[in-house]
């Protein structure tokens, strides 16, 4: 049994297993067929914090897979008083077959893996957000052709997104650079986890936008307030506004595609020129979430 806690939960020999499932029941959606290769199986969502697209597109993968899923909001109980992470998983996992959970808490997801007795994805921490990192990337490929020795800018924050993009950048042969004021870049148990698991990756932060999208085949940015941070909304306003992804600073990189994980806080991360423009592939990453976390779950219960 195998759990999807952060992209380096995966090799990058299994990440490309993934893409494979992903790409055949890809063709077979747009060709009009929903093989059931889960019929009866039951998938819960265990979720502490809003969502469209990883609800949504988890909810629909696995009808299309034959098999149902249960939404589970705080009227569970999950991580609260009512009862213990660890009883909570043992008993959630005698009623299912495999569990997203998308909590405030990265530490909440690990404790729910370590006790249950069914796959764990996590559908977004405040750590990490791997199956955003593995449609970006299965986007990219799709778009570009290839990822491997070129270049994803990354200008924003250095959250949950970034690191998980920035580990599968790694993973897969790809050089991701971080672009955001110093006290926003990755911290230094993060760099130092990077080093130890990938020693020879090409990761690099800078305080300059403008270096960081030249020759970029990839700019990709996040909203500067993530949920949680709502307190430090003005100051992240104020520290990013230099890093906004307008036209001027898609100019240094005029053959890169613009990426966003989606929800958009418009005319600050990214002016509407850039995501609505011929370059943005963001709809593509969002419809990829479903194509991709449909391998994924295929993937993690044997049927490859």
């Amino acid at each position: 049994m195998r759990h999807l806690i952060v992209p380096e939960d995966m090799s990058a020999a299994e990440v490309e297993a993934v893409f494979a499932i992903s790409r055949d029941l890809e063709q077979k959606f747009v060709a009009g067929r929903r093989d059931a290769l889960l019929p009866g199986r039951v998938l819960a969502l265990v979720f502490e914090k809003p969502s469209l697209r990883t609800r949504v597109s988890f909810e629909a993968a696995m009808t299309h897979l034959g098999g149902s899923s249960l939404f589970l909001g705080a009227d569970s109980g999950f991580a609260s008083s009512r009862e213990s992470v660890a009883d909570f998983g043992r008993v959630l996992s005698e009623y299912v077959d495999v569990i997203v959970c998308r909590s405030k808490s990265h530490d909440t997801i690990v404790q729910l893996a370590d006790v249950a007795e069914v796959p764990v994805i996590n559908g977004l921490s405040d750590y990490s957000h791997p199956c955003q990192a593995l449609a970006d990337l299965y986007t990219l490929r799709q778009h570009v052709g290839r990822v491997t020795g070129l270049t994803m800018a990354f200008v924003g924050d250095g959250n949950n997104v970034a690191r998980s993009l920035a580990v599968l950048c790694g993973l897969l042969g790809m050089r991701f650079v971080l672009a955001a004021p110093q006290a926003y870049q990755f911290d230094a148990a993060f760099r130092a986890h990077l080093a130890k698991i990938l020693p020879q990756a090409d990761i690099a932060e800078t305080t300059d936008p403008v270096a960081a999208v030249t020759g970029a085949a990839a700019v990709y940015t996040d909203v500067w307030a993530s949920m949680g941070q709502e307190g430090e909304r003005q100051q992240r306003l104020q520290a990013f506004a230099p890093y906004q992804v307008n036209s001027a600073l898609m100019a240094h990189c005029p053959d890169a595609v613009f990426m966003h994980c989606l929800p958009a806080r418009r005319g600050e991360e990214v002016t509407d020129e850039v995501i609505d423009g011929p370059a943005s592939v963001v709809l593509a990453q969002a419809a990829n979430r479903m194509h991709v976390q449909k391998g994924l779950i295929a993937w993690l219960l044997g049927h490859a």
